[in-house]
């Protein structure tokens, strides 16, 4: 038992209550992280420079991707979380499948929905799919930095028992200080893979297809495994495979594998195409 352990601010997890009405912190990551995404997004593809005459999206197109990608990330991330980690209490309780802001989701689900959104539009829009999964890569570490500091806020998701000089006794945690493994996630799957991206962006990223989508599969990937050692896992799945696995690091695997043939690929390839091409030329 450490001799001080931080205090865990309590901070209600509502922010307004009005009437039956009732904003939460972890409604507000969700909708903070898709405007602040989409507003970064939009400078980034009204910079052609950074993409090298290479076809990309515009403006519009981050417009409407804004309503494909919420609707991805929220159905996604929902059926993720019913299917994988709580399986058992929703086919008992299956109307509870739908409160979702009463949290309960997938990043690896809202992953996936947001890139079968992303294709959708793509294809839509006769554009490569890779130019627009790049383009979202590149800021999508803003909604983890704010879903992960909304963990943390509602007391969830804490990391195992720890006598580190910073470890928190959580409400719901048990007597013990605890990792504060939700900000551990904020800092690297958020603040250091933004770092990362942004620089990557800078210097040219954008005109290799697929390197920001897998330097992002890759960094998130490895921090996710990373922070799941000091993670406590969710309590209705515990340990798999001889009590060191856990589900987090399962799904992360192929996020992180996949990220690594993106950049390999992206390496392989020569910077994208020729500036006088058009968007007609691609249809």
């Amino acid at each position: 038992m450490p001799l001080f352990v931080i205090p865990y601010p309590m901070i209600s997890p509502v922010l307004v209550e009005i009437g039956p009405f009732a904003l939460r912190w972890y409604a507000l990551a969700y909708v903070a992280g898709l405007i602040a995404g989409w507003w970064l997004g939009k400078r980034i593809v009204g910079d052609d420079r950074l993409w090298g005459g290479r076809l990309h999206p515009t403006a519009t197109d981050m417009d409407d991707l804004i309503v494909y990608a919420a609707l991805g990330v929220v159905l996604g991330g929902r059926i993720v979380y019913v299917l994988f980690y709580n399986a058992h209490f929703y086919f008992e309780h299956p109307l509870e499948i739908f409160t979702v802001w009463r949290g309960g989701m997938s990043f690896h689900g809202g992953l996936v929905g947001c890139m079968l959104a992303m294709a959708l539009l793509a294809r839509s829009r006769k554009l490569p799919v890779l130019a627009l999964f790049d383009t979202v890569a590149a800021v999508v570490p803003i909604g983890l930095f704010l879903g992960r500091l909304a963990n943390f806020v509602n007391g969830e998701l804490w990391g195992r028992v720890s006598d580190v000089p910073w470890a928190m006794v959580f409400p719901n945690g048990g007597p013990q200080p605890r990792h504060p493994s939700q900000l551990y996630e904020a800092g690297l799957e958020g603040v250091v893979l933004f770092v990362i991206l942004m620089v990557a962006v800078r210097r040219g990223g954008l005109r290799r297809p697929g390197l920001l989508s897998g330097l992002f599969g890759l960094g998130y990937g490895l921090s996710r495994i990373a922070v799941e050692f000091v993670r406590e896992p969710d309590a209705q799945l515990g340990y798999l495979l001889g009590g060191w696995l856990t589900m987090g690091m399962l799904l992360s695997l192929p996020v992180a594998a996949a990220g690594a043939a993106l950049i390999w690929h992206a390496s392989r390839e020569k910077p994208g195409p020729l500036a006088s091409e058009s968007r007609a030329s691609a249809s």
